[in-house]
């Protein structure tokens, strides 16, 4: 829930100063506000008194432009974080007990326990070891495959260690994923499998935003083709149901567009529209 801060506030802010009004300010504010209309005060609804005139024109003045800044604030775009999860997952190394480092956050507890199980039967039997990641997204990489091969050097840096592991990245932005391991690993899955299940299982599901099931469908293929059972197939992309979930270029100069016309519109009134009527008000006099 977004918060608006009072127009006092925002005024004060804007003067560029961080003292707290004084204590008589505040009650001298509070006074004129509830000045009661005098006898003598003209058709038009007027205080009498020039202070009182001007004390209402100044707070229009500050209490629009507050409002406009505030609302200004509020529909501002979030800037996006400047965190890069990915070197975290690179520098925890590999889960000791887990099988799953789910970065991105998008695993339930369910699949995350049926992933570890998997694993954990197919490493006793077969001495294979597969390492599920999820990440939000790469910013030191250009694809999931090269952050994959990154993952494999930096956890198991000779071909000893690595010789047996499975990494499967599943980049969720990016609506992608890659597989890749040692040379045991990629034997006993075979070429095919590793193609489908980056072609098939990863992008198909998290294009839908299945992440769950994407990540146990590839476990699941990856094992079954590692005890040399028969592949089952797996999910192909609908006619036009693939869609980039990234805004064109024009799509963002638009939006931009309209934000600058509403803010502009906002400060218009906040600014021009009071010192409009105050000058009106001296013509009168």
């Amino acid at each position: 829930m977004e918060t608006l801060l009072s127009p006092s506030t925002l005024f004060t802010l804007l003067r560029g100063t961080t003292r707290r009004p004084a204590a008589k300010s505040t009650t001298i504010s509070c006074a004129a506000l509830k000045k009661p209309l005098s006898a003598s005060s003209s058709s038009h609804g007027e205080y009498s008194g020039g202070a009182g005139r001007m004390s209402w024109v100044s707070f229009l003045h500050h209490g629009l432009a507050a409002a406009a800044l505030s609302l200004a604030i509020s529909l501002a775009p979030a800037p996006s974080p400047a965190l890069a999860s990915e070197f975290d997952v690179l520098n925890d190394g590999p889960p000791v007990d887990s099988y799953v480092v789910d970065d991105a956050g998008v695993l339930s507890r369910v699949t995350k326990s049926d992933v570890k199980r998997l694993a954990r039967d197919l490493e006793a039997r077969k001495n294979i070891r597969l390492n599920f990641i999820t990440v939000r997204k790469l910013t030191s990489k250009a694809d999931a495959f090269e952050y994959a091969d990154q993952v494999l050097e930096k956890w198991y840096p000779t071909i000893e260690e690595g010789n047996n592991k499975g990494i499967i990245v599943l980049v969720t932005s990016q609506k992608e994923g890659a597989v890749t391991g040692g040379p045991a690993f990629i034997k006993a899955v075979g070429d095919q499998i590793l193609d489908a299940t980056v072609s098939e299982n990863l992008p198909v599901l998290a294009t839908d935003e299945k992440y769950n099931e994407a990540i146990f469908s590839t476990a699941k293929r990856l094992a079954a083709a590692i005890d040399g059972l028969p592949d089952t197939g797996g999910p192909s992309f609908k006619e036009n149901k693939r869609e980039s979930n990234f805004k064109t270029k024009e799509e963002t100069e638009e939006k931009r567009g309209q934000f600058t016309l509403v803010v502009g519109g906002l400060l218009v009134i906040a600014f021009v529209v009071p010192m409009a009527q105050y000058y009106a008000y001296v013509s009168k006099k």
